[in-house]
C-alpha cells in the first residue's frame, strides 16, 4: 500500500522550546490514523506542517507525494482541512458557504450532494450565524469535503456536538474511509480514535510515544480486572490470566456455596491504555 502521508524526524521550535522533537510515522492511502495526546503535545503543531499552514525546522514530509512547505497548489487541490477553529462569513448561507469553496476547486462535488452527507439539506438556506456549535462543525466539515479530497485533515471534529450527532459524524468518517478517501484524525476522545481509527501515534512533549492499532495498544495492557460482590463487598482482582482466575473463583464459590455476585470481566479501553501512558511519561515534559 503508498503512503499518503510520510514523516520523517520532524522538528518544530517557539522561542527555543521544542514542540515536535523529531517524530516519524507513515499513513497508509485508505486508513484512518490518529493522532492523540494531552494539549501541548504537538497534535496540532504536526498536523498544521503536514497541511502547508506552518513551517518545519527539521525533518522531511511529504503529502501525497509532495513537500507540504512548498504547499503546492497540486497538493492543495487534493485535502480538505477542518480546523479546531474557523469563521465563515456569518451571512452567507450554508449552501453559498459551499459554492464560496467549491469555486477554488477544479473538480467539485455536488454542493447539494454534500449538504446531504453531512446533514445540513434541511439548512440550505439559513444563514451561517444563525447555526448551532454542533451545525458549525457539520459546516467546516462539509466544506473540507466540497472539494472531493483524497486526504482530510480532521482537527477534533466533534468537538461540541451532542452524543447523537458524534455518532452520527462517526458513520460520516467511516462512509468517507468506505469511499477510499485517507484521514488524519486528531481528537482528546478516545472512544472516538477507538471506534474510528485504525492506527493511533500517541503524541507527549512533542515526541511518540506509542504507534500501532488500538487493538495493539490495549493488547499492551498491565492486567484485566474481574468485580464481583462479596458478602455485600466490592472485590477487584487484576490479572493477566482471566481465564485461569475466573476458574479459581467459581471453584472456590461452588466449593463453599457462595455466589459472585455482580461477576464482570473488565478489559482495558484505549483511554485507560493512554491515561496509562501519559501519566507514565509525565515526568518528560520541560
Amino acid at each position: 500500500m503508498s503512503s499518503a502521508i510520510a514523516v520523517r524526524d520532524l522538528r518544530k521550535s517557539y522561542d527555543g522550546v521544542e514542540a515536535l522533537r523529531g517524530i516519524s510515522f507513515e499513513v497508509t492511502a485508505g486508513e484512518v490514523f490518529g493522532l492523540l495526546g494531552p494539549n501541548g503535545a504537538g497534535k496540532t503543531t504536526a498536523v498544521e506542517i503536514l497541511e502547508g499552514y506552518r513551517n518545519r525546522d527539521g525533518g522531511d514530509a511529504s503529502v501525497l507525494g509532495y513537500d507540504p512547505g512548498d504547499s503546492p497548489r497540486a497538493m492543495r487541490e487534493r485535502i480538505g482541512v477542518v480546523l479546531q477553529h474557523s469563521e465563515i462569513t456569518p451571512l452567507l448561507t450554508v449552501r453559498e458557504a459551499h459554492l464560496l469553496f467549491a469555486g477554488y476547486y477544479a473538480k467539485p462535488r455536488d454542493v447539494d450532494e454534500v449538504l446531504e452527507v453531512v446533514g445540513l439539506m434541511e439548512k440550505r438556506d439559513a444563514r451561517v450565524k444563525t447555526l448551532s456549535g454542533g451545525q458549525k462543525r457539520r459546516l467546516d466539515l462539509g466544506i473540507a469535503l466540497v472539494g472531493d479530497p483524497e486526504l482530510v485533515f480532521l482537527d477534533e471534529p466533534t468537538t461540541g456536538f451532542d452524543p447523537a450527532a458524534r455518532r452520527s459524524a462517526w458513520e460520516m468518517i467511516l462512509a468517507l474511509r468506505s469511499l477510499g478517501k485517507t484521514i488524519l484524525l486528531t481528537t482528546h476522545y478516545l472512544d472516538e480514535a477507538q471506534r474510528l481509527a485504525d492506527r493511533v501515534a500517541v503524541i507527549r512533549a512533542g515526541r511518540i510515544i506509542r504507534l500501532g492499532t488500538p487493538a495493539e495498544l490495549i493488547g499492551d495492557a498491565r492486567s484485566i480486572e474481574i468485580r464481583f460482590l462479596k458478602n455485600g463487598e466490592q472485590v477487584v482482582i487484576e490479572t493477566k490470566n482471566p481465564t485461569q482466575a475466573l476458574n479459581e473463583l467459581t471453584a472456590e464459590a461452588l466449593a463453599t456455596g457462595y455466589e459472585l455476585e455482580q461477576l464482570e470481566v473488565r478489559r482495558p479501553t484505549l483511554e485507560d491504555v493512554y491515561l496509562e501512558l501519559v501519566d507514565e511519561y509525565d515526568g518528560d515534559v520541560e
